[in-house]
C-alpha cells in the first residue's frame, strides 16, 4: 500500500507529466469555485478588497486554454501524431466530447445556478479534432485571428432576439452558449499552440509569463480607457460589447487580456514547479489539477446536496452564498482530490472517460514519448 502511494505521488512529479500544467489547472479550479461561491465587487487596483474579482471570467478562460494544452500533450506534444494514432486520437476525443456533454446536462439538471461549462467543452473538443496535425506556429496564427475577429462576430450573434426566447434559452444551455464556442474556440486553439511548444524548457515558460503578462496588461489597460466613467454597466450594442473589459462580456480587451493572463499563469506555474521543494508543498493543488473534471463535478454535486438540505432548493444563489460555502467546498474538493490521488491514482471521472474512449475506439496505447495532461 505504501509503495503504491509513493508511486502515485511520483506520477505527479515527473515522468509523463508536466507538474506546472497540473498546478495551473488546480488554480483554475479554485478560481472557478471562488467565482461561483464568493460575492465580489468589480476589480479596482486601488482597492485591495476587490482584488479577488480577478477570478471572474479569467478562471474559466484559463480552464479553456488548459483544455487545449491537455489535448496537445496527449496527441504528440511538440511532435503531432499522424496516421493511425491520429485517427484513434480523433475518435477518442470525439467520445470524450460526447461524455462531457452528457455529464454537463446532468449537472444542469441539478438546478445549481451556475452556467455549466461542460457542454461548451464538448463542442470545443469537436472543433479541435481537425487541428490536431497542425504545428505551433500555424496554431498561434489561427488562435490570434480567432481572438481578434470573433469578438465582433460574437457581439452580433449574442444580440440576436432568438436567445431570449424559451427555445433559445434551452438551446443555449445544451450548447453551453454562456461560453460561446465561436469565440471560445480561440482559447482552446491557443492552448493547442502552447502545448505544441516545449513546456519543459524554462525559457519557453518564462516567455509565456512575460509575453502573456504584457499582453494582458496592455489589453486590460486599453479596456479600462475605453470604459465609460461612473458605475459599471452592461453594454447593450455591438460597439459597447466589443470595447468591454467586463468578465464574460466577450469584448476584445477582455478576450485578449484573458488569453494573455492564462498564458502568464501557465508560464509562472511551470517555472514554480521547477523548484523541487515546492512540488510537495503544492501537491494538493497539483492533485486537484490532475483531475479537473472530477473536481468541477464534485463542487456542483456538493453544492446541490448542501443547498437542498439547508434551503430546500438548489437554485437560490444569494441565499447559498450567505452560508459562506467557499472554504468548506474548496477544502472538501482539494482534500478529496489529494487523498484520491495518493491512495488510488487517476481521478475517477478522468479514468472512466478515458476507459470509455479506449473501449469505443480500440487501438494501441498513446505514444509513450508524449507528456500526459
Amino acid at each position: 500500500m505504501v509503495d503504491r502511494m509513493r508511486a502515485n505521488v511520483a506520477r505527479l512529479d515527473g515522468g509523463g507529466r508536466i507538474p506546472g500544467v497540473d498546478l495551473a489547472r488546480g488554480l483554475a479550479v479554485i478560481g472557478m469555485l471562488a467565482a461561483h461561491l464568493v460575492t465580489t465587487e468589480s476589480f479596482s487596483l486601488a482597492r485591495s478588497e476587490t482584488w479577488t474579482d480577478v477570478v471572474n471570467g479569467r478562471s474559466s478562460i484559463l480552464f479553456a486554454v488548459l483544455a487545449g494544452v491537455s489535448i496537445a500533450l496527449t496527441t504528440g506534444a511538440t511532435r503531432p501524431i499522424d496516421g493511425a494514432p491520429l485517427s484513434r486520437a480523433r475518435g477518442r476525443l470525439a467520445v470524450r466530447a460526447g461524455g462531457l456533454w452528457v455529464l454537463g446536462i446532468l449537472l444542469i439538471l441539478t438546478g445549481v445556478p451556475v452556467y455549466v461549462i461542460l457542454p461548451a467543452y464538448a463542442i470545443l473538443f469537436l472543433i479541435a479534432i481537425p487541428l490536431l496535425r497542425l504545428r505551433a506556429a500555424t496554431l498561434f496564427v489561427i488562435a490570434a485571428a480567432l481572438l481578434v475577429v470573433m469578438p465582433f462576430v460574437q457581439a452580433a450573434l449574442g444580440l440576436l432576439p432568438f436567445w431570449h426566447t424559451e427555445a433559445g434559452e434551452s438551446i443555449g444551455l445544451v450548447i453551453g452558449w454562456p461560453y460561446p464556442f465561436p469565440l471560445w474556440a480561440g482559447f482552446v486553439v491557443l492552448g493547442l499552440a502552447i502545448g505544441r511548444i516545449d513546456l519543459r524548457d524554462p525559457g519557453v515558460a518564462a516567455l509565456l509569463l512575460v509575453t502573456g503578462g504584457g499582453i494582458a496588461l496592455v489589453a486590460y489597460g486599453i479596456g479600462g480607457l475605453l470604459a465609460p466613467p461612473g458605475p459599471v454597466f452592461e453594454p447593450v450594442d455591438v460597439a459597447g460589447i466589443v470595447a468591454s473589459v467586463l468578465p464574460h462580456s466577450g469584448g476584445l480587451p477582455e478576450v485578449v487580456g484573458g488569453a494573455g493572463f492564462a498564458a502568464a499563469v501557465l508560464g509562472a506555474a511551470v517555472l514554480l514547479c521547477r523548484v523541487r521543494p515546492v512540488l510537495l508543498v503544492l501537491l494538493p493543488l497539483r492533485a486537484t489539477g490532475s483531475m479537473p473534471l472530477t473536481a468541477y463535478t464534485a463542487q456542483v454535486a456538493i453544492w446541490a446536496v448542501w443547498a437542498f438540505a439547508a434551503l430546500g432548493t438548489t437554485g437560490d444563489l444569494l441565499a447559498f452564498r450567505e452560508l459562506h460555502p467557499f472554504w468548506p467546498i474548496t477544502l472538501a474538493v482539494v482534500v478529496g482530490c489529494t487523498l484520491w490521488t495518493v491512495v488510488v491514482g487517476r481521478g475517477p471521472l478522468e479514468a472512466g472517460l478515458g476507459a470509455l474512449s479506449r473501449r469505443v475506439v480500440r487501438g494501441s496505447p498513446p505514444d509513450a514519448r508524449s507528456p500526459r495532461a
